[in-house]
């Protein structure tokens, strides 16, 4: 019980600071700690597969790809002209949020809760591995094809950032 709340208390302390943070790249960093705490999560509750898919997926390929992103995307705050907050676009975020919060709430409780018997089959490593590249394939190739193209456009987006700002001076 003591690792469980040392887990937590780690997960979510990077996570908090992550969010609190102003520089990018320093929370990017955190949100890699993050990550590696939820699949130490995974590890104390026995899903040994879970946390390794989480340590490849999140903190190995997701987070790479953010930080290029971050880094290959980045421009100085008077490039992009920043208003300060309005009272209305406040208000209306807080809307938003408050909205989206609502309706999740709202798919959790009308979830049924899956019933299970005592003595219900369990999933073994290779039946998980088979399904995912078998039924499963489009959808992972999907979503390595839509990670590559929007690291590309991040590529392309400072490459022509560079370039206009050469033509400015």
């Amino acid at each position: 019980m003591i690792a469980l709340i040392v887990i937590a208390l780690l997960t979510l302390g990077t996570a908090a600071v992550a969010m609190s943070l102003r520089n990018l790249i320093h929370s990017a960093l955190l949100l890699v700690g993050s990550w590696a705490g939820i699949a130490a999560f995974y590890l104390w509750a026995g899903a040994e597969f879970v946390a390794f898919a989480q340590v490849l997926v999140y903190v190995g390929a997701v987070s790479m790809i953010v930080l290029f992103a971050v880094l290959l995307t980045r421009r100085s705050r008077a490039d992009l002209n920043l208003s300060p907050v309005s009272v209305r676009r406040l208000v209306g975020s807080a809307f938003s949020a408050a909205a989206v919060l609502g309706i999740l709430f709202g798919a959790v409780i009308g979830s049924p809760l899956p019933q299970q018997s005592p003595g219900t089959a369990t999933t073994t490593v290779k039946q998980l591995g088979t399904t995912l590249m078998n039924a499963h394939i489009a959808g992972v190739l999907i979503v390595g094809v839509i990670l590559t193209v929007a690291l590309i456009g991040a590529v392309v987006l400072a490459a022509n950032d560079r370039d206009y700002r050469k033509e400015q001076r």
